[in-house]
Order: C-alpha cells, then structure tokens, then sequence
C-alpha cells in the first residue's frame, strides 16, 4: 500500500538546512523501527517549508500499529523529541498531528 503525507517546516533556513543534515544521517534504530513497522520504502521531498512523504508499506502496516511501536521504543521517542524543533502542524491540518494523510485524487493507471 502506498501512503502520501504532508508536514510543514519552521520557516527558518537554518532550522531547515540541520533538518536535511540529520535526514541524511538517520540512525541505523531509527531506520530498523521503520522498516520493523512493515514500511518497505519512505522517501521525503521538500518544496520550501512543505514537506511530501511517500511511504509503501507491506500487509503488516498499519498507522495503529506503527504508533504503539513508536511508543515503545525509546529511540524513536528520542527521534521525534528531536524533529518536533523543526515541524508544525499544517493549517487546517488534524489538531496534534504533524504529518496529515493525503487523499488521491488521480492515477495515471486506475
């Protein structure tokens, strides 16, 4: 399954430019927690402060599950402690969430 979401940056370059740096330096636990959650494949994209995930997830996933693992795990709440410097919510967005679930609206091949 495929997963589209979106989350908003602090509008500050050099907040943004430490936040690419660690992306390009995540923990091998961290990494390990993800794939462990039954995502297969996550890439990040920025345009500006806007930041677009595409994660693909294998019949394991789900955000439940993901969420208790997360939980649980004291490295990926030293992780998200860290990130939430960088990160707020999206206007409009779901209250207390950071990354909101996108809805497809159109594919090439359906």
């Amino acid at each position: 399954m495929r997963y589209c979401m979106a989350l908003d940056l602090k509008d500050d370059p050099k907040l943004i430019a430490e936040y690419e740096y660690w992306h390009q330096r995540v923990a091998p636990e961290i990494k390990k927690s993800i794939w462990e959650a039954g995502i297969t494949d996550m890439q990040l994209f920025r345009f500006r402060t806007r930041l677009f995930m595409i994660m693909e997830t294998d019949e394991t996933f789900s955000f439940e599950r993901k969420t208790a693992m997360d939980k649980a795990n004291p490295k990926v709440q030293e992780w998200e402690a860290f990130v939430a410097k960088f990160q707020q919510e999206i206007p409009g967005g779901k209250e207390g969430e950071k990354w909101q679930l996108m809805d497809p609206i159109f594919g090439l091949n359906d």
